[in-house]
């Protein structure tokens, strides 16, 4: 099922590699077959894998685009088959036969309007080098969980609430959404990314 993790510091300061090595630890379930990070001047992003589409070690995450855009991502895009096919026309070149690399080349090519051309289910983060933000998107539904908070001047985000708990001073139910999560059926969600963009 594979699992992301992600810490953004907004001070601009590096991050702690503890951290986000812990962040991914607790999640080493998700992906037994592989694990990797990609650090940035004030960021970091873990990955842990299941392969599945791909079991090379192309498959690698987080994954790099062009020297331009890096990946964590866990999740499954139905169509990429059909997109890979149309950016091909297109003259992009693939490495690997994942759908990873396709969403890549696919934000490449249209930026974040990418998402609508998918159909699945994905929890992602992209760091676009050339015009220094990071794209998070989720599917509409949430079947790929993204969860995040932000905490003094730090965004962090995983594919499991658990991830998130170490760094909150004190952990409270929200009682109005533990009643509506029990007692309503499946309700749509209308935000199908949540979006964080800074300037580097």
């Amino acid at each position: 099922m594979c699992g992301i993790s992600g810490i953004i510091n907004k001070s601009k300061k590096p991050i702690d590699e503890k951290e986000i090595k812990n962040m991914n630890d607790l999640i080493s379930h998700r992906g037994p077959d592989d694990e990797g990070f990609f650090w940035g001047d004030s960021f970091a992003f873990g990955h842990r894998r299941l392969s599945i589409l791909d079991l090379s070690n192309h498959g690698h995450q987080p994954m790099n685009y062009l020297d331009k855009y890096t990946i964590t991502y866990n999740g499954e895009i139905y169509n990429y088959l059909e997109i890979k096919e149309e950016l091909l026309k297109e003259g992009y070149i693939f490495n690997s036969n994942t759908d990873t690399e396709v969403i890549l080349a696919s934000y490449a090519k249209w930026g974040e309007d990418c998402v609508q051309k998918f159909n699945g289910m994905w929890a992602f983060a992209i760091y676009d080098k050339e015009n220094n933000h990071i794209f998070c998107s989720r599917d509409r539904f949430g079947v790929k969980p993204f969860y995040y908070t932000e905490i003094e001047g730090k965004f962090f985000f995983g594919s499991e609430i658990k991830q998130l708990l170490d760094f909150q001073d004190q952990v409270l139910v929200n009682k109005n959404i533990l009643i509506e999560y029990l007692a309503l059926p499946a309700f749509k969600d209308t935000a199908p990314q949540c979006k964080y963009s800074r300037e580097y």
